[in-house]
């Protein structure tokens, strides 16, 4: 699809950009969101609170200032574990050398490796693999004893700083999320945060135990599949959680590599048939931390992410220490709207068929199985009538990221009085949030939008559009579809 007003390509993914060190200016934010930036991530596995907090609010103001709907999305470090110093030097650990793992925080050396945490002695098992700095180096445990674990150096390399450790996650007897998540969380959700993500997710009771409200009164709560018992709980995980995140740094190392691509696809599948927006991360474009291009195979990767299907792509290093975060997202942008105006959607039309999308579900609610079998509906009649645009009334979201599913090559504009709702679908593919005054009954809200989509040019006098909403302002779910002609 071409958008009239640009000739460019209309770029449907979204785009979740990390900020750090080299992306917190307001120069360098402002020309993010004007690249193409939908939402910003706050890594907080960097970093304070406070520093946090600043940039959330900065990110506020700068959205504000060009008219956006930017949403803000705090990633919880969860029971992220570290390595003690190895110092700014670092050391070398060659293939085949003989390491001590012990708990403690205070110095790392070649010979002895502390790690920062107390449970470390407790349930590892020798054939067990232990990985550093993100699986660049990796370990096998070959003997416990009382006081240490007597590992081998698998693939070695340079170490310096102090490096994340990853344990197997069903070695780790640590809850997520934890006590300090919860004090990020509580700092966050007093200042309106939009999303929050659960690190280290293993299965609904972890997204539970976040204790929040439910959106839209309560953050979107995205949780990471990073774990083996993520992927055997999904199911139950997609109940719980708002959104989710392909985590592949750590699933890459929980699950064997040559998997990781078929699990990207079930779990985008999984999403979609269960109307939950999903992110692609980690890795997307990171040579571009450094270099001014992608390569040929990064390229590849955000196309074929989008053509899986998913609704958002995350930016992590190439943004938060990059040497040019503006030109990445500008990179990313056109990558993602190049795929996007290729997207195969005869393919999706059988795809969405196959996984029964829009067939109510005998475990949801009554006002759910309304939705999904009224989105469904529109879905086909805006293919029917050559509609110009679907346009969605909707207090939760759950409308836009329902009809959103079914990929429509027309645009999905959100209509919605709160503007955290408008954030939130920051990373709904294709939708586009604008604002209603209020919910009244149905004529007059329909007439509110479709002017309001006039104004905006998304349609012209003379197009037909399909239009989703409750019949009046009492309605608590989605009732009422219309085909209109704009006049």
């Amino acid at each position: 699809m071409i958008d009239a007003m640009t000739t460019a390509p209309l770029r449907r993914t979204k785009i979740l950009a990390t900020i750090g060190p080299a992306s917190d200016s307001e120069s360098t934010l402002r020309g993010m969101i004007a690249a193409g930036m939908d939402a910003v991530r706050l890594n907080m596995s960097h970093g304070t609170v406070e520093e946090a907090l600043e940039i959330h609010r900065r990110v506020r103001a700068l959205a504000k200032e060009a008219g956006r709907d930017i949403g803000t999305l705090v990633d919880l470090p969860g029971p992220k574990l570290r390595a003690a110093s190895f110092g700014r030097d670092g050391v070398d650990l060659p293939d085949g050398r003989h390491v001590r793992l012990v708990p403690g925080n205070s110095r790392s050396t070649a010979e002895v490796i502390e790690v920062g945490f107390d449970g470390l002695l407790e349930g590892i098992e020798p054939g067990d693999r232990i990985s550093f700095g993100d699986g660049a180096i990796d370990i096998e445990v070959v003997d416990t004893t009382a006081d240490h674990l007597e590992a081998v150096v698998n693939h070695g390399g340079h170490l310096s700083g102090r490096p994340g450790v990853h344990i197997p996650s069903e070695r780790l007897r640590i809850n997520t999320p934890t006590p300090d998540d919860l004090r990020i969380l509580d700092a966050f959700i007093e200042a309106g945060v939009d999303m929050v993500a659960v690190s280290f997710v293993r299965s609904a009771h972890d997204i539970r135990r976040l204790g929040t409200e439910p959106h839209p009164r309560g953050p979107l709560v995205v949780a990471k599949i990073e774990t083996r018992s993520a992927i055997e709980n999904l199911a139950g995980i997609l109940e719980a959680a708002g959104a989710i995140m392909i985590a592949r740094g750590d699933l890459g190392i929980e699950c064997p590599i040559e998997d990781l691509p078929h699990l990207q696809k079930h779990i985008i599948r999984e999403c979609i048939a269960h109307g939950r927006p999903v992110i692609t991360a980690t890795q997307m474009l990171e040579s571009m931390v450094r270099a001014a291009t992608p390569t040929r195979a990064e390229a590849s990767d955000v196309a074929n992410a989008v053509f899986d299907g998913s609704s958002a792509v995350m930016l992590s290093g190439e943004t938060a220490t990059g040497s040019d975060p503006v030109n990445v997202v500008a990179t990313m942008a056109r990558l993602c709207a190049r795929a996007d105006a290729n997207f195969d959607v005869e393919g999706w039309t059988r795809l969405v068929t196959r996984l029964r999308v829009g067939e109510p579900h005998h475990d949801a609610g009554p006002y759910q199985r309304i939705t999904d079998t009224m989105t469904d509906a529109a879905w086909r009649v805006a293919q029917k009538t050559g509609a110009s645009a679907i346009l969605c009334l909707t207090r939760s979201g759950f409308t836009v990221r329902a009809i959103a599913r079914y990929r429509p090559q027309v645009p999905i504009i959100g209509f919605t009085p709160d503007e955290r709702v408008r954030r939130q679908l920051a990373i709904s593919w294709g939708a586009t949030p604008m604002t209603l005054t209020g919910f009244d009954n149905n004529e007059s809200m329909v007439r509110e939008a479709i002017t309001t989509a006039r104004e905006r040019g998304v349609v012209r006098i003379g197009d037909i559009v399909v239009v989703l909403a409750g019949i009046d302002s009492h309605s608590r779910t989605t009732d009422v579809l219309r085909v209109v002609q704009v006049t």
